[in-house]
């Protein structure tokens, strides 16, 4: 089974976001894979070792993407495509149609990719990489089984389970409870020093630079205001009731 994992390089969740001149600063920051992508990765090293085959991890970023591919390297993925040129980087559209690019033209019988990403939360990736590919998308799985060339898909609804058939080739997006990502083994690590990484730039590609234009533009970026003290009401139960009225009215609002 030839699995692509479509990956995206992060910011540690862990991180102190800083913004300046408008822009969010990358100085001393730590990138991580996306989580919901680690659990993808995960996925397919699991399939591959059941079933043989090959896992190929792919992203669109500049050159420090490498590291999370490496990483996915050392997770157990064969081979790496970074896709690394500026002219096609974008928003999700942009994404989108350049990896559709890229898959058209590899072999593979299953697509998996996190449902979101922890940085912009837009959870459009899976979906429409899959438009564009026509295929079968199921989303966000906590479960996956194949059986020969049958997938069935359990999905998390609202704390119900969604059983989904479906079969290859499709596109599944991982949610958290997939499973519990694998850390890269010391053999791991020096082993995908060696394992290749293939560059694409926009001229290997079937892909017309004037429509890939993102379609949305940040104008802005700020952090939430921060967090107000919490205020201790004082006096009887009744002083505490008038007390947290007026201020339900005047301070916040919430009552008209």
């Amino acid at each position: 089974m030839n699995i692509m994992v479509c990956l995206k390089q992060t910011f540690d969740t862990e991180d102190k976001i800083i913004i300046r001149e408008g822009q969010i600063s990358e100085d001393g920051v730590k990138f991580i894979i996306n989580p919901y992508d680690e659990y993808a990765l995960e996925e397919a090293i699991r399939l591959k070792e059941q079933f043989g085959g090959s896992v190929t991890a792919i992203s669109v970023g500049p050159t420090r993407v490498e590291s999370a591919l490496r990483t996915a390297l050392a997770m157990g993925a064969d081979q790496a495509i970074l896709i690394d040129d500026e002219r096609l980087f974008g928003d999700e559209f942009t994404t989108s149609k350049v990896l559709a690019a890229v898959l058209k033209q590899q072999e593979f019988d299953l697509i998996l990719g996190g449902y979101m990403s922890v940085d912009n939360g837009a959870a459009q990736g899976g979906a429409r990489l899959a438009e564009e590919l026509d295929l079968p998308h199921i989303y966000a799985a906590i479960k996956v089984e194949v059986n020969g060339s049958q997938v069935e898909v359990q999905r998390d609804v609202e704390g119900d389970i969604e059983v989904i058939e479906a079969e290859l080739p499709l596109l599944i997006t991982a949610q958290q409870g997939l499973n519990e990502p694998r850390y890269p083994s010391l053999p791991g690590i020096m082993k995908a020093k060696k394992k290749p990484i293939q560059h694409i730039t926009a001229e290997e590609l079937s892909i017309d630079l004037t429509q890939i234009h993102a379609k949305t533009n940040i104008k802005d970026i700020t952090l939430p205001p921060e967090r107000q003290a919490g205020r201790m009401l004082q006096g009887e139960l009744n002083d505490q009731v008038n007390e947290l009225v007026q201020c339900l009215q005047k301070e916040v609002n919430a009552v008209g």
